[in-house]
């Protein structure tokens, strides 16, 4: 597949393409995909999203996609004027989640009028080792198999290396939020992400949905540490909607909370089915056993909470 010409419509995809060396077979990115910045700022955007989640509370957003979700519409528009001007022969797109980026769906709808059939590829992982198997397949895909071969191996090392150093250490009760209002646990590849990096996720449900929660049930199971990952939330929004978390029944009592165990990472690091997820186990190692997996963390990746236990401040 000499040349190909890819679309990619689901940011771990953007990154995955970058991740192999194919920059020069991006053609077009999705609104979302802001990994590697030096590669998607000068590429035609396709779609655009229907809420303003900028001007939108935790909750109010909750319900714009809860609504959207109930009435079948998407909450993606794809552009099938740009995507017939880009003459794609490969689209990367998902079907885990039509939240939180572009479907298989919308793709297909948008295709209708191109004149040809692009290969439409979902990539929908629930394991770690689903994504790599997704790297080897865009590579496979994009006619350069053997690029895969060195990217999977160092980071299948970075994911052991963890595993190794965390063998034998204390192993605190972890409760990854990935939404705050309403409360959601996290599920997916992230309880296993936590299991490596030496926690245990009793909450979450792993290679399967996040789902909401009863604060109840959280408070009833008492986490050690709170890590804080909302869906496509940028570190600034979470500081700042984290006054939701310090009024919930109950959360002053909780052990994370009374330790200081309680952070927030870069959703990017944890909700995007990429290669970055080695990033975010390697930081979310750092945050359970800073004493074994000390060294500083890159700014803009994590917070913590502040010592007075009112608000979230930078972690480095």
């Amino acid at each position: 597949m000499g040349g190909v010409r890819i679309v990619s419509l689901l940011p771990s995809a953007t990154e995955i393409v970058s991740l192999l060396g194919l920059d020069d077979a991006l053609v077009g990115v999705s609104a979302d995909s802001d990994w590697p910045p030096a590669l998607v700022q000068h590429l035609p955007v396709l779609n655009t999203v229907s809420i303003d989640s900028d001007n939108m509370s935790s909750a109010e957003i909750d319900r714009a996609a809860s609504a959207s979700g109930h009435q079948g519409a998407s909450l993606y528009h794809v552009d099938a004027t740009l995507l017939r001007q880009l003459q794609p022969d490969l689209v990367l797109t998902q079907e885990i989640c039509e939240v939180c980026a572009v479907s298989r769906r919308d793709v297909e709808l948008a295709s209708e009028t191109l004149g040809y059939t692009p290969r439409v590829v979902s990539l929908s992982p629930v394991t770690l080792d689903q994504v790599f198997e997704d790297v080897e397949l865009v590579a496979r895909l994009a006619g350069t198999p053997q690029r895969s071969v060195q990217a999977i191996d160092s980071l299948r090392r970075r994911v052991e290396a963890v595993r190794t150093r965390a063998e034998g250490l204390w192993r605190p009760r972890v409760f990854c939020m990935e939404w705050l209002d309403p409360p959601y646990t996290a599920g997916h590849w992230v309880p296993e992400m936590v299991d490596i990096a030496g926690g245990r996720d009793e909450l979450g449900t792993a290679a399967g949905p996040s789902r909401r929660i009863d604060w109840s049930a959280v408070v009833a199971y008492q986490p050690e540490a709170v890590v804080l990952m909302p869906c496509s939330l940028e570190l600034e929004r979470v500081a700042a909607e984290f006054e939701l978390l310090k009024g919930r029944p109950g959360w002053h009592a909780l052990p994370a909370a009374r330790s200081g165990r309680v952070f927030a990472g870069n959703t990017h690091l944890f909700s995007r089915s990429g290669p970055r997820l080695v990033d975010g186990l390697e930081t979310l190692a750092r945050m359970l056993h800073p004493d074994v997996f000390g060294g500083p963390l890159p700014a803009g990746q994590a917070l913590k909470l502040s010592a007075d236990g009112e608000r979230l401040e930078p972690y480095t």
